[in-house]
C-alpha cells in the first residue's frame, strides 16, 4: 500500500488576469493587486477563485513499504506544467491512497484546472471503474470513499460548522504546526523570489498532514500503539539523516512522546 500525503501552494494567476481584464503593461505584483481587489470588492474577501489559482509548489510524503520520503515535486525553477504533471504521473505510477488537508476543497480542484489549462491527462486519477472495477466502489473522487482522505473533511463529519485548521489540529496533537510562514503569506514571499521558502514550508505543511493521517489510522483501528511508534520514529528517522534545515526546524520542534 502505498500512501502519497499531499499539499500545494498557489498564486493568482495573472497571465490570466491580463487577458480577462486587459491588463496589459503592468506588473505581476500589480495584476495580482487588481484580481484581488476585485474579488474584495464581489465577495469582501481578497481569496481568489479556485481557477484564478496558479500551482507553485506540491510538496508530497510517500509511505512505501519500510520506507518514507518527504519532498517538494520538481525544482524551484521548474513551471507550473511540471509540478502538475509529476503529480499526476505519481498517480499513474503507484495508485496511491491521498491523503490531504482541505484537499476535497481546495487543492484537488486547484489541480482539475490547472491540469485542464496545461494539456495534461491524468487517466488514472480519473478512473471511475470504467476500465478498472477496483474503482468503481473506491475512486480518488468520491467524497465518501477511502482512496482520497481529506482529513479536515473527515474530522469534521462533512460538516462546514465543524471543521479546523491544520495548524491548530496540529499543535493540538503535540506536532509542530506551522512555522513562520502561512498561506496568506505564499504571494508576498513569491514576488520577492522566495520560491524556496514556499517549498519548504509546503513540505512541513505535508508533515503535519501526514503526523495528524497517523493519530487518524491509530484512532481507527488501523494502527495499534506499537504501529504508532514505529511510524513516528521512522519519520523522525527520516528528517534526520535528510539533514536539511527546515527539516530540523520541524523535527526540533516536534517532542519526544
Amino acid at each position: 500500500m502505498h500512501c502519497f500525503s499531499f499539499d500545494i501552494e498557489t498564486v493568482p494567476d495573472v497571465e490570466f488576469g491580463r487577458r480577462m481584464w486587459d491588463l496589459d503593461g503592468l506588473s505581476d505584483e500589480d495584476v495580482g493587486t487588481a484580481m484581488m481587489f476585485r474579488r474584495q470588492q464581489e465577495t469582501g474577501s481578497e481569496f481568489l477563485p479556485l481557477h484564478l489559482q496558479r500551482v507553485v509548489a506540491i510538496s508530497v510524503a510517500l509511505r512505501t513499504a519500510d520506507t518514507f520520503k518527504v519532498w517538494s515535486l520538481g525544482t524551484a525553477e521548474s513551471d507550473e506544467a511540471e509540478l502538475v504533471q509529476r503529480f499526476f504521473d505519481g498517480i499513474e505510477r503507484y495508485s496511491p491512497d491521498l491523503v490531504s488537508w482541505n484537499g476535497s476543497g481546495f487543492d484537488l480542484p486547484v489541480l482539475h484546472y490547472r491540469a485542464l489549462r496545461n494539456g495534461i491527462q491524468a487517466p488514472r486519477y480519473w478512473e471511475m471503474g470504467d476500465t478498472d472495477r477496483e474503482f468503481r466502489f473506491n475512486n480518488y473522487l468520491s467524497r465518501f470513499h477511502w482512496r482520497h482522505v481529506d482529513l479536515m473533511d473527515v474530522l469534521a463529519g462533512f460538516q462546514n460548522r465543524g471543521r479546523a485548521s491544520l495548524d491548530q489540529i496540529a499543535v493540538m496533537l503535540g506536532f509542530p504546526g506551522k512555522l513562520g510562514m502561512s498561506g496568506d503569506k505564499v504571494w508576498d514571499s513569491y514576488l520577492a523570489g522566495g520560491i524556496e521558502d514556499i517549498r519548504n514550508y509546503c513540505e512541513t505543511d505535508v508533515l503535519n498532514t501526514y503526523l495528524v493521517y497517523l493519530r487518524f489510522e491509530f484512532m481507527r483501528g488501523k494502527l495499534d500503539a506499537k504501529d504508532l511508534q514505529r511510524e513516528f520514529d521512522l519519520v523522525r528517522k527520516t528528517l534526520a539523516d535528510m539533514d536539511i534545515p527546515h527539516l530540523n526546524e520541524f523535527a526540533a520542534a516536534w517532542p519526544q512522546t
